[in-house]
């Protein structure tokens, strides 16, 4: 038993270390990152933006009034999906057609669902009142600024583009559980993101904007081809690179608002994240437990390894390196540096629990996914 309980000392300070360097290689990769900055489209589609709601949300008016507000010539559409008339979304709408009459702004009330996946049953729901065929498909949590459009149709112009995806960055309010949930993609989920396409290692697809024509969506089986995949937006892009297109990023991030409600749904989250990106990549998503320093330095220290605690320390100073670089790279506000202890203790719970089970929580229903990321049932209503 000791010799066990020392190996697993020893192997936490040399994962720790080699997460030291990651975490050094990261900084600078992202400090170095500089998208490629487009001229503007050389010619104004028209746009359908389609957007899935579900329930109340903290300022969503706001994040759907950005989308109000573009900076385009060409005409656009946006077109809000709910699945039921007492959802909160639909007076939120309301107040959005009143604000702006002259967008086209439709709110389309359709309970069918075409597979287990709700949001892509949403969006499949309201894609036929759809008129135009440059689509963009957007989540309710982000918020863009007025040249978000212009932007993603100038990356959708390119040669061999098939779809246009979106780097995006965390936004947390006032609460721990948000500024928690806003680190995780600040942290851990962008620097990685930006790693793989700085070394061309991936062409990930990013659900909270995934923008295509429609010709091309039809080419690849339609939105039913997803209605019960966990990660859409992963089989959307991974579907476009197999008929011989790109899924191109468009400058620039977006920004993701964690209104997460309260520590445990903050929890459950980013559980549903990490069960996805293992199921998606599962020998990689093994390997990136070294992206965990801070706390393999302290299980080292618990299990009375020598120099864990100079291990500690310099992994947390790393982190906060790659936090401040992420927050220089994106010119995003402040962050809570003081957090990264917490974060990092429970983003290395949340990685050991994610490999026992099999159960999602998604927008409060609860899912349970194969080993290939297909959803096997209908949801349950989380309680």
């Amino acid at each position: 038993m000791a010799f066990t309980l020392n190996l697993i000392a020893y192997l936490s300070i040399a994962g720790a270390l080699v997460g030291c360097v990651c975490t050094l290689f990261m900084s600078v990769v992202v400090l170095r990152f500089r998208p490629l900055r487009r001229a503007g489209p050389t010619s104004h589609p028209p746009v359908t933006i389609l957007k899935p709601l579900d329930g109340s949300e903290p300022d969503l008016f706001r994040r759907l009034a950005s989308f109000c507000t573009q900076e385009y010539q060409g005409p656009i559409e946006i077109i809000c999906g709910v699945q039921a008339s007492s959802d909160p979304a639909v007076e939120v709408v309301q107040r959005l057609q009143a604000r702006f009459p002259h967008v086209p702004i439709t709110i389309h009330i359709d309970a069918r669902q075409h597979g287990y996946n709700r949001k892509v049953s949403n969006l499949i729901n309201i894609l036929p009142l759809a008129r135009f065929e440059t689509l963009v498909m957007c989540d309710s949590d982000v918020e863009v600024d007025p040249g978000y459009l212009a932007e993603v149709v100038a990356t959708l112009e390119q040669p061999n583009v098939g779809a246009v995806s979106f780097l995006y960055h965390g936004i947390a309010a006032k609460a721990v559980a948000s500024r928690l949930a806003a680190l995780a993609i600040n942290m851990h989920f962008l620097p990685q993101v930006v790693l793989a396409l700085h070394w061309h290692l991936a062409q990930p697809c990013l659900g909270p904007t995934i923008a295509i024509r429609r010709q091309t969506l039809n080419e690849i089986g339609g939105l039913c081809a997803f209605a019960d995949v966990l990660a859409e937006d992963y089989a959307i892009g991974k579907a476009v690179r197999d008929t011989g297109l790109k899924v191109a990023f468009a400058s620039g991030s977006i920004g993701h608002v964690c209104s997460v409600g309260g520590i445990w749904a903050m929890l459950a989250r980013e559980l549903r994240v990490v069960r996805t990106i293992k199921i998606i990549d599962p020998l990689g998503y093994a390997g990136t437990v070294a992206l965990h320093p801070f706390a393999l330095g302290l299980l080292a220290a618990l299990l009375g390894a020598s120099g864990a605690g100079a291990v500690m320390a310099g992994a947390l100073a790393c982190r906060v390196i790659l936090c401040l670089a992420v927050q220089r790279a994106f010119r995003l506000p402040p962050q809570p540096c003081w957090l990264i202890p917490l974060y990092d203790l429970v983003a290395f719970t949340i990685y050991l629990v994610s490999f026992a089970g099999t159960r999602v929580t998604w927008r409060r229903y609860k899912y349970r996914v194969a080993s290939d990321g297909t959803l096997l049932e209908q949801p349950t209503r989380a309680r």
